[in-house]
This record gives C-alpha cells, structure tokens and sequence, in this order.
C-alpha cells in the first residue's frame, strides 16, 4: 500500500527527535503526533509539517527548526527533496518511484485498496428512513435514505459489520387521522381502482383528514378515539389499520427497490410499543418515573439539564418516546451491537438525548453507544414542506421529473442509440443526479434543493461524474492492453503526478468518511479526481502517446481512476454507467 504520508511522518519524527539529541535537549517527540498538511498550491510540494507546534520544546522559531529539519531530512533519506518555506518543511515526493507505487497498491491491491479494516470487529446498527404509514417518501426522506445507505456502505468498507434497519412508524394518532379520512371520505375505494400507487393514496386520506379538520372540530377527536379503540384490540378497527398500512408500507419498499436502498431488518412501532411501555412502568415501580393527577407518566430530567418529559398519556396510551424505549431494546436483544446510529433529521436533536439519558437511568449501559446522526432539513427555493398540506415534494414524483429531463437530454443530442435503454439511462442519471446533491453537503447543512441544477453535466454533479467514467470506459473499450505498468515512471507531468496523488488519497479519504459519518468528503474527492482526470485527458495523449510504454502507463492510469471511481460511486450510491 502506498503510504507516503505515514512514512515520511515517521521519518520526519525522527529528524526532530535526532535535532533534539543534538542540541543537547533531553526532551523526545516519540509517541507525539506529528502533523502533515497538504500544502495550498501543488507548486509548493506534496506534503507540509509545520514547526510550530515544536517552538517551546526545541527553544527556537518554527522557521530555523524547519530549516534545520529539512536539511537532515535530505541527507537521510531518500524519496523526496525536503525545503524550509518559513514555519513549514515542505516535501516535495519523487515522481516516478511514486508513480510505480501507487499504481502497484492500485493493482495488486485489489479490493483491499478500495477498503480498510479500521473497523474490523466492530458492530454497528443503522438506523434510517422511519417512514411513517400515512404517506409517501418524500424528498426530506429521500435525503436520509441516501445518507443512512451511504453511511453505511461507507462503514461496513472499512471493515465494520453493518446492520441497517428500519423502523416502520405504523401506529399512532396520524395513522387514525388518514384512517379516519378513508373512512368518512374514500370507503370502499382502493389505489387499484383510483388509479393511484398504494402509498400516495393512503397519503391522499391523510390531506384530506386535513382539510376534514379546517371543517369540522370534532374530526381531532374522532381520531383519538380510532386510536383508543386500536390500543384496545378493536377488531374492526385493526383490520381497517391492517389493509391501510399494507397499502402505505409496499408502496414505500418499491421507492426503496427504486432508489436502491435496502435493510437488514424491518422494526414496526406496532410491535415494539408495548415494550416501551412495560419499561416505563417498571420505571415507575422504581420511582424513577412518577405519576401525575391526570394519570400520565412522567420524567423529571432537570438534573440532567432537561426537561420533563411525557412518557405515557393520562389515558394510557404511547408516545414516540414510548416505542423508541421498545425498539432500542429489542434490537439490542436482536444483534448486541458496538454502537447504533440514528440517522434523524437534527430537529429531534433533544428526543434524542432524553431518550439516550432515560435508557442510561434505566440501567441500560449500552447506551452510552447510541449516536444521533443529525442533518438538516431539505427545503426547496419557495419554501418549506408541509405534508399535511399536500405541499411536499413526492419522492417517487421527483425521480420521474429528473428521469423525464435526462431523457430529453438524451433525446436531444441523439444518443439513444450509444446509451442502449435511453429510459434506463435516463432513471440512472437521474438517481446519480438526486443522491450526489443530496450528499455532497455535509449532514448537518440545511439546504435547498434545485432539480436542473443537480442534472447539470458540467460542475460538481453527479451526471458530470457519470460522464467521466463512461468517458474512461470508452477510451479503455479502444484499448484492450493488460494492467501494463511497467513504464509507471515515466507518468511524471503535473497533470499525471495529481492525478495520481488523488487516487493515493482514496484510502485516507474512505477511512475520514468513516470516522465522521459524512459521504461528502466522498463526493468532494470524486468531484477532485474528475477534474483531475479531465485535466490529464486533455493535457496528456492516451491513445496518441509519443511511445508505447508511456502509452500502456496512461493506460494502466486510466484503469485505476475507473478502478477507484467505481468504488467512490458505490458508496455514494451513485449508478455507474458505461456509455451517456
């Protein structure tokens, strides 16, 4: 494996160790992180170490330690030419015994350089999607699908054995609410008959129930009582939720095939919610909840600086809370598990920590391992989204619109017949197109979300990235050569030398996407090797080279930038496409 950072860290450690001997200091570096940075313009060199943080234990300004460590560096090693530039010693790599390296880890690595066991061992459960039963996904869910899935593949490539799983919101008093609605309103209709997918027509009854409300007072509690008579085990009513959500939940797993988005297990809230409530009324008898007047459960957090909390209704029914206390259990039963992530929107960011305090104060030791994977909302230029006002932007709605306008791309510039399916091309960029805008920010970001833009083929797209590497599969279908690398070190030119150092970075760069749980360093480093690889495209004749070797070279060059883009798309659940 290439690892020049790591090694030359090593070395430059040494250095100031040996400096420190040598100004008779008896103080050592050993052990001490040294810091490496990448300098702000290639012209600089590969690799920085700043001096600053030496300054007081050497007894000197950065500027003479730097020069002083450069100077040892160059006559001890070899493999680079290092240069003080003021507080820095800039390191400047040899090309061509690099180039060779990179390439050979590229190759005879195989799969490993495209994954890293930081995480071997480790057990992690993620959670995401949590669709709720009275309506379709929309596009606020399309962004934690893709973020969960991506988290996840992300994870489990750095060697992390990855449970995803979903936890189906199936019951509560916004299920009675479109029940109510179909039963006052759509009785005796079906999505067959309407014409209608199976989840858009049950979210058709949750509008409507809506517009019931602005007409009528009493719908609020008509609901309620739907949802008492549930809790209950009233017959007719659970056979009604049973067809109800049948509809909602198999509308929504064919916007999962769609998207390509997939779980280990399915979790419903209507199994789980009684194992949260008999948790808090243990939490009772142990006066670690308490009862109000009213009848309701409660907890006092406040020496947790938090609030109280609800934790059952006065008339005894569930909250969120109440299920998520039942879930967080039983998948613990399931799959003891290292740490489980909560893929969430950040506006439950306080549900979280007083469900991960009240599960502590249960006893419960294994939640100091839960983590709430926070990002922000999704909003669209002219405003936020109102499900209940029928003002969301439907997930599989605005997969068709972005399939319709790659489709007249294609037709528009004639290349039905170079792509094949032109509709099956057409629905790939459109996903590559959602899922790379949706993740090229990080998590925590709100953002607005503009259609045409993220369908652009020139920028910090995904099409632009689907472009290039069906632009590198067509110029390797005319080029049937072996992974020849021999003539690695002639690959020296600045197009081909940041080229290469790009696709050095990819383990790093897969191993920091782990540790923060953000794809759009992903994303930001595929967006840095397309540009790259245009730049040597356009910089350095492949086909055309001046000779054979250094032909096979930009060749073999060329296999690894489709090797390591392949697998940057994979984990940003990009689709990759051979011909555009």
């Amino acid at each position: 494996m290439f690892d020049a950072k790591n090694v030359w860290k090593e070395r430059v450690l040494t250095v100031l160790d040996s400096l420190l001997e040598e100004y008779g200091l008896a103080e050592r570096l050993s052990g001490e992180k040294i810091i490496v940075e990448k300098p702000p313009k290639p012209e600089l060199g590969d690799l920085a170490f700043p001096m600053f943080p030496y300054a007081k234990l050497f007894r000197k300004g950065p500027p003479r330690i730097a020069a002083a460590a450069a100077a040892k560096l160059n006559g001890s090693f070899r493999g680079g030419v290092a240069a003080a530039a003021g507080p820095y010693v800039n390191l400047r790599l040899e090309r061509g015994p690099s180039a060779r390296a990179i390439l050979e880890a590229v190759f005879d690595g195989g799969k490993d350089f495209c994954r890293s066991d930081v995480l071997k061992g480790r057990r992690v459960m993620v959670e995401f999607s949590s669709p709720n039963t009275n309506k379709p996904l929309h596009l606020g869910h399309l962004r934690n699908d893709v973020l969960g899935e991506s988290v996840s593949r992300i994870l489990a490539a750095c060697g992390a054995d990855v449970r995803k799983v979903c936890i189906i919101n199936d019951r509560g008093i916004h299920i009675c609410k479109s029940m109510l609605a179909y039963t006052e309103k759509f009785k005796g209709r079906t999505p067959e008959d309407s014409g209608k997918k199976s989840d858009h027509f049950v979210g058709d009854c949750y509008v409507e129930f809506n517009r019931m409300l602005k007409a009528d007072g009493g719908a609020e509690e008509r609901a309620r009582e739907l949802l008492r008579k549930w809790e209950a085990g009233d017959e007719a009513t659970a056979a009604l939720w049973k067809k109800m959500n049948g509809w909602a939940v198999s509308g929504i797993k064919e916007t999962y095939k769609r998207t390509g988005i997939s779980f280990d297990k399915y979790y419903f809230e209507s199994e789980t919610y009684l194992r949260g409530k008999e948790e808090v009324l243990k939490g009772l008898e142990k006066n670690i909840f308490y009862r109000e007047a009213d009848g309701s459960v409660w907890a006092d957090l406040t020496a947790e600086n938090l609030d109280k909390k609800t934790l059952l209704r006065g008339d005894g029914t569930s909250l969120y809370i109440t299920q998520d206390f039942g879930t967080a259990i039983l998948r613990h039963d399931d799959w003891p598990f290292d740490k489980l992530v909560y893929v969430v929107g950040s506006e439950q960011r306080y549900h979280f920590q007083v469900l991960f305090t009240l599960l502590l104060r249960l006893g419960f030791g294994w939640a100091r391992n839960l983590y709430h994977l926070s990002y922000g909302m999704v909003n669209l230029p002219d405003g936020r989204m109102k499900s209940r006002e029928g003002t969301v932007v439907d997930a599989d709605e605005l997969i068709d619109r972005l399939r319709g306008m790659a489709l007249a791309e294609i037709r528009e510039k004639e290349r039905e017949e170079a792509v094949g399916n032109a509709e099956e091309t057409a629905e790939s960029i459109a996903l590559g197109a959602l899922h790379y805008y949706l993740l090229q920010v990080t998590p925590e970001r709100d953002m607005l979300f503009k259609p045409a833009e993220s369908l652009s083929f020139n920028g910090n797209t995904g099409p632009y990235l689907q472009y290039m590497g069906a632009r590198i599969s067509s110029i390797l279908k005319k080029e049937n050569a072996k992974n020849d690398y021999s003539g690695a070190e002639l690959l020296s030119s600045d197009a081909e030398w940041e080229l290469l150092k790009t696709i050095a970075a990819w383990p790093e760069t897969v191993s920091e996407a782990a540790e923060k749980m953000n794809p759009s360093i992903i994303t930001n480093w595929a967006y840095e090797l397309s540009k790259n690889f245009s730049r040597f495209y356009h910089e350095c004749p492949i086909l055309g080279a001046e000779n054979a070797a250094l032909k096979a070279a930009r060749t073999a060059l060329c296999r690894a930038v489709l090797r390591v883009l392949k697998a940057a798309f994979n984990l940003v659940c990009i689709p990759f496409l051979e011909a555009m």
